[in-house]
């Protein structure tokens, strides 16, 4: 039984967070859609989901960083619908057994889709909780048999400038979009390979049909519309660090004790707050570190970070 709900068709007077809350119910007894492809299995919220309130989704639909399109947070969600994202396909390369090119719905038949609510913190100190819809990066990679050379994952966006018409120009980053993680990183079961939010299927603003979320860094490094993934044996060069490395690092760790050298990393705006409200106190590794602090013991994270 597939059952989804669109929120253009409900009542103006029934909020956000109500629908929300539905969706969450009808979840747990039916399959989702992502991209327009069927999930199989059960989404349901496993032992990584939080509880904390959720953003408002079109808060969350309507503000984002997608330079791809526009350098502008509202923009994307008009430019970015022009994006096709059916059929997709992912080419796996580098250290590995089993590389080549994989259509997405094969991918999505090998990983059942779960619910996670993440803490999601920008590196420009805004802030948001999501309830994302996708699978363990790990999972994922796993299947691919990665072999011991590969000690860091790297991960582009796709390349179209004809529709993603921020990539025309390279004034700001050099497309296409790079992000890396280190292997153990990736393989954390925090990791997520998003594929939907708030009980849907993935909007393309957000980084449809397939991106990346890491909780407990920045946001810059959860890539978003992912096409190609290498398994690498040294560092990967990524798009923010090779454009201004002393003020975005290779890890990009939530840190309140390191600030950007342009802001403080210590408070928080909180998305949808109002202007009277006071700033969030920001948390070493977005609240996560009894989970991840772990895979930095004995780095100095004020030089790596």
């Amino acid at each position: 039984m597939l059952i989804k709900i669109k929120s253009n068709i409900l009542s103006s007077e029934i909020t956000d967070r109500a629908v929300f809350e539905s969706r969450r119910e009808f979840i747990k007894a039916a399959t989702v859609l992502s991209a327009g492809i069927l999930l199989p299995g059960l989404a349901q919220a496993d032992s990584y989901s939080s509880n904390l309130q959720v953003t408002d989704r079109n808060d969350v639909a309507n503000y984002t960083n997608y330079y791809e399109f526009s350098t502008n947070k509202h923009d994307s969600t008009i430019l970015a619908q022009a994006l096709k994202t059916k059929p997709w396909s992912v080419e796996v390369l580098g250290e590995a057994e089993k590389t080549g090119v994989y259509n997405l719905e094969d991918i999505l038949k090998d990983n059942p889709a779960l619910e996670r609510v993440y803490r999601f913190r920008c590196v420009e100190a805004w802030s948001m909780v999501v309830p994302w819809l996708g699978f363990p990066l790990g999972d994922m990679l796993k299947r691919f048999k990665p072999t011991s050379k590969a000690k860091f994952v790297e991960f582009t966006t796709l390349y179209n400038p004809e529709v993603m018409v921020g990539q025309r120009s390279s004034r700001v980053l050099d497309w296409p979009y790079v992000e890396g993680l280190r292997m153990d990183e990736a393989m954390h079961p925090l990791t997520m390979m998003v594929t939907g939010m708030y009980g849907d299927e993935l909007p393309n603003q957000n980084g449809a049909p397939l991106r990346l979320i890491v909780p407990w860094k920045y946001g810059f490094k959860s890539i978003k519309a992912i096409v190609k993934i290498r398994f690498r044996e040294n560092m990967p060069g990524t798009a923010w660090h090779k454009n201004a490395p002393r003020e975005y690092g290779f890890y990009a760790n939530v840190n309140p004790e390191v600030p950007h050298p342009r802001w403080s990393q210590s408070r928080e705006r909180v998305l949808g707050s109002s202007i009277f409200t006071s700033k969030r106190k920001t948390e070493k590794f977005n609240g996560y570190g009894e989970e991840v602090a772990g895979l930095y013991s004995g780095m100095d994270l004020t030089k790596y970070f």
